[in-house]
């Protein structure tokens, strides 16, 4: 109970109050049938509310969105996301730079916090939205055929990072806020991704990679990467 405790108090995300409504009105919908239909058992209906209640903090864990103290700099690549660390490769980028660049994949389960965020500060120079599938978020052609979006954002140092949303099997929704030709700052929110998924980052082929495999990462605050 202190974990549900310690996420309560954190702020909801906007994304998740009609989450919220609708799952709060089928839960309450469900005990009074329970109520109404079963109510010579009463174990049946203190196990029906049990349940309620524990699904109902799950979601609500779901869509917390956590104060994050931003520690900005130029020459450093956060990560965009909470998650694990699944992919680090140097790989063709096909659909911007299309050339090899260095990608970093953070995976997002169902329990990390959704909210997304820019790995570095400047100028947005590209935004495209791509309908797919819904592989899993691991699978190697997520990246290129699963719903997304693809970002660009060049610093002040005339370096361009990419950044991709990835739609995963349970995640059905991306919502992105930025546009081109906005100026972003590192760390702010960019977007959110409901219910699992992933977020890659293209770099330049001389960054320094700071994380491993494996590697749990907590959006805005862990250093990636490091810029030339």
């Amino acid at each position: 109970m202190f974990f549900f405790k310690v996420k309560i108090l954190m702020t909801i995300h906007r994304e998740g109050y009609a989450s919220l409504i609708l799952t709060s009105a089928v839960l309450i919908t469900l005990n009074l049938a329970v109520l109404y239909f079963l109510p010579n058992y009463p174990m049946v209906r203190y196990s029906i509310v049990g349940v309620s209640v524990i699904f109902f903090l799950i979601i609500l864990q779901f869509f917390r969105s956590p104060t994050v103290k931003i520690e900005q700099d130029a020459k450093i690549v956060l990560a965009p996301a909470d998650g694990k660390v699944v992919v680090i490769e140097e790989t063709e980028e096909p659909e911007y730079f299309k050339a090899p660049r260095r990608q970093v994949s953070i995976f997002m389960s169902p329990i990390d916090v959704h909210v997304n965020r820019n790995p570095v500060s400047g100028v947005v120079q590209y935004v495209r939205y791509h309908a797919g599938k819904y592989l899993v978020a691991w699978h190697p052609k997520s990246s290129t055929e699963n719903e997304r979006t693809t970002i660009v954002v060049k610093n002040k140092n005339g370096v361009e990072v990419l950044f991709r949303q990835i739609a995963g099997a349970l995640a059905k929704r991306i919502k992105w806020y930025v546009k081109e030709h906005q100026t972003v700052e590192q760390g702010a929110e960019f977007g959110f991704i409901k219910f699992g998924s992933r977020v890659d980052v293209f770099l330049p082929l001389d960054a320094e990679i700071n994380v491993e495999l494996n590697q749990k990462t907590k959006g805005g605050r862990t250093v990636i990467a490091t810029l030339q």
